[in-house]
């Protein structure tokens, strides 16, 4: 499941279920057709739509796109980013980050990275299982890994430093 965000002003959940496309909870059906490499041609509740991919960023999970000449921006959030936000890790771009913290006691399954590792914001770095979930904790800026504290299998208390950087 997606939240997404028009122009920082209309928001909507939107998922797939079956190959098929579900808005707040609405099956769409809709006639898309590649017209070019950012070009679409899309039929909906019969009328006619010319859509354009003008800015595609996968990372930050942002396009911009237009729609018969109408300019929207785009932001989305998976269900990890929600994650993120809920574990409080959202706000820690604000700041120099020098070290990540668990946000629960948990346990951790897997590592995916290593020390002097120079990771994205965004990039995968370990999963940590709390409460019968495997949450996999993501770097929250640029940063260049300085010590890993943990390992796979290591039972981990809320507030105790995971990896420094």
């Amino acid at each position: 499941m997606y939240e997404i965000k028009i122009n920082d002003k209309q928001s909507f959940s939107a998922s797939r279920k079956d190959g098929k496309l579900i808005i707040n909870d609405k099956l769409v059906e809709a006639n898309i057709a590649p017209v070019g490499s950012s070009l679409f041609h899309v039929l909906h509740n019969q009328q006619s739509y010319n859509v354009e991919v003008v800015n595609f960023n996968a990372t930050d999970k942002t396009a911009e796109i237009k729609v018969n000449g109408n300019t929207y921006n785009i932001s989305s959030k998976d269900q990890f980013d929600i994650l993120l936000e809920q574990l409080g890790f959202n706000h820690l771009n604000a700041g120099a980050i020098s070290d990540l913290k668990a946000p629960m006691p948990g346990m951790v399954l897997k590592v995916f990275v290593k020390e002097g590792d120079a990771i994205q914001k965004g990039e995968n770095l370990f999963i940590l299982e709390a409460m019968k979930m495997e949450n996999i904790i993501k770097a929250p800026a640029d940063v260049v890994v300085k010590s890993i504290k943990i390992k796979p299998g290591d039972k981990v208390e809320k507030g105790q430093v995971l990896i420094t950087f």
